[in-house]
């Protein structure tokens, strides 16, 4: 069998229990190298084949998943954080569908939720944003027109960016262009949950310029909106005047 695991954000402790078991279990792992903790690989047995797929190709690590099952060796297949997000697993699924080779998927907690932590804030706040926009920044590969940053920008919502963190002026120069004043409130996270984590805050307006000081050109998430600012209302959830399935309101 071969298994998609999401090995987490980075810190080792926060893979899931079952990703940490397959890990223990498995006769190879082909991971990705360029963003996996190497800690993560402390899981694995003595004897495990294990792979670095920076350097691998498409065709590469299909070969390798291919022969693995052909043996009967359990595989996994770890990606960073999330695989679901920026993991580049569909075309791989469809390759091993066509091979006929079993697989299934371990979800893993995202460097958007590390990121959140770090930043001791909460993306849906009332009043302020209740929705969520997961992008990244138009550069080398291309993005639908649709989904333009200047063209997100515009719903004002809580906006959480990957693979950006190279081309901030760029994205800071979009992103207040499609409607964001340039004071709104932005943060910039470095390896969340790593202990190398960096945090910097400020103006949209400055994010470059303080990225740059702080040193930060990659391996970071850029997270704008008014959620990581002060104001908003209490959730109905706890306020004892709203009543719900669970608690009548007191009078």
């Amino acid at each position: 069998m071969i298994h998609f695991v999401g090995a987490g954000p980075g810190a080792s402790d926060l893979i899931t229990l079952r990703g940490a078991r397959l890990l223990k279990e498995a006769g190879m792992i082909i991971y990705a190298g360029s963003l996996v903790n190497p800690e993560l690989l402390k899981y694995a047995e003595k004897g495990c084949e294990i792979y670095d797929s920076a350097g691998m190709t498409l065709d590469e690590v299909i070969e390798k998943l291919s022969d693995a099952h052909g043996r009967g060796i359990d595989a996994v297949r770890l990606h960073t954080g999330d695989p679901s997000i920026y993991g580049a697993i569909r075309e791989q699924m469809d390759r091993l569908k066509e091979l006929g080779i079993p697989y299934d998927i371990t979800p893993g907690v995202s460097s958007f939720c590390a990121a959140a932590a770090a930043a001791e804030a909460e993306y849906t706040l009332p009043s302020v944003s209740q929705t969520v926009i997961i992008t990244r920044m138009e550069g080398r590969t291309p993005v639908p027109d649709r989904e333009k940053i200047r063209s997100l920008a515009a719903h004002h919502a809580s906006m959480v960016l990957f693979l950006s963190s190279g081309m901030l002026e760029a994205l800071s120069s979009e992103l207040i262009a499609g409607g964001y004043e340039p004071d709104t409130h932005a943060a910039l996270v470095y390896k969340a949950s790593w202990p190398e984590q960096k945090l910097v805050r400020g103006r949209l307006a400055d994010i470059p310029r303080l990225a740059a000081e702080a040193g930060i050109d990659r391996t970071a998430l850029v997270l704008v909106g008014d959620f990581l600012g002060d104001e908003y209302e209490l959730s109905k959830l706890y306020d004892k005047h709203f009543s719900h399935g669970y608690r009548k309101a007191a009078e």
